[in-house]
């Protein structure tokens, strides 16, 4: 005879009740990797690792949550992502885990093929995107958020100095929320073409010339960055809220310099 206890034998200390009647807005599993497959604007599939957080809410008279299930959940929705099934994925969480509310939060590296401006040879670029998703009830809030590195030319220092001028990369992280879909892609291009330049992971010399002039030629403060950022965003009637951040990471100082734009 097995000594191994069965299920209805083993106690169940999280379905047991609380004392202290104080309700958890935010209890589930974070930093969790998962392998998966992401919807590009050509229509393909891109695989990447995402590193995931998944929560929900637990009532006042409750231990504590079933952190299996999160789990459970995540394996039965299989490894394509796009924005249609993170709804699925939310709604099997508040059922799984008896929720009001389900948190989903999925943030991976997006790659893209780059061409040099002026050889054109190809060479590949990461990018950090993120899901960020809610439901309560049968509402869902979904957040999507791209964070670009560029390259800023200081407009003062361009205006006072005789041989050049200092540049730095910085970082642009663009929050929105939508009521279409949004690439990732779009978001990508339209933050690249409001830097002084924008980055690439291969350059030859004559490349190397082209990027380094055209980041002289565009100089921009980083309150420039998240300005040029913003405008471009108020021509997409589809984008309802935005929030753009920028952080240059100065050359020339021991600290960053940073700016914020929020709409909504």
């Amino acid at each position: 005879m097995s000594d191994t206890p069965t299920k209805a034998a083993l106690h169940d200390v999280q379905s047991g009740r609380d004392h202290r009647e104080l309700r958890i807005d935010k209890v589930g599993v974070r930093g969790l990797r998962f392998p998966i497959q992401i919807r590009d604007k050509a229509h393909s599939h891109q695989n990447t690792i995402a590193t995931i957080a998944m929560c929900v809410d637990l009532p006042k008279e409750f231990k504590g949550t079933h952190m299996s299930r999160f789990i459970e959940v995540l394996n039965a929705h299989g490894s394509i992502v796009h924005v249609e099934n993170i709804e699925e994925i939310l709604h099997a969480m508040q059922i799984k885990l008896h929720a009001a509310t389900a948190h989903l939060e999925m943030e991976f590296p997006f790659f893209l093929t780059k061409k040099a401006p002026v050889t054109g040879m190809a060479g590949v670029m990461d990018y950090t995107a993120r899901f960020s998703a809610t439901a309560t009830g049968k509402e869902i809030d979904f957040v999507l958020t791209v964070i670009v590195g560029v390259t800023t030319l200081c407009p003062c220092s361009k205006a006072i100095s005789k041989y050049g001028a200092h540049n730095q990369r910085g970082n642009v992280t663009v929050s929105i929320r939508s009521d279409k879909v949004v690439w990732i892609e779009d978001l990508i291009a339209l933050i690249e073409a409001s830097a002084s330049s924008e980055l690439y992971s291969l350059l030859k010399r004559e490349d190397e010339k082209a990027v380094t002039e055209r980041a002289y030629e565009n100089p921009v403060f980083v309150e420039d960055l998240v300005r040029n950022v913003a405008l471009k965003l108020n021509t997409r009637a589809d984008v309802t809220w935005y929030q753009v951040e920028a952080e240059n990471y100065e050359s020339i100082h021991n600290h960053n310099a940073y700016a914020c734009i929020e709409k909504g």
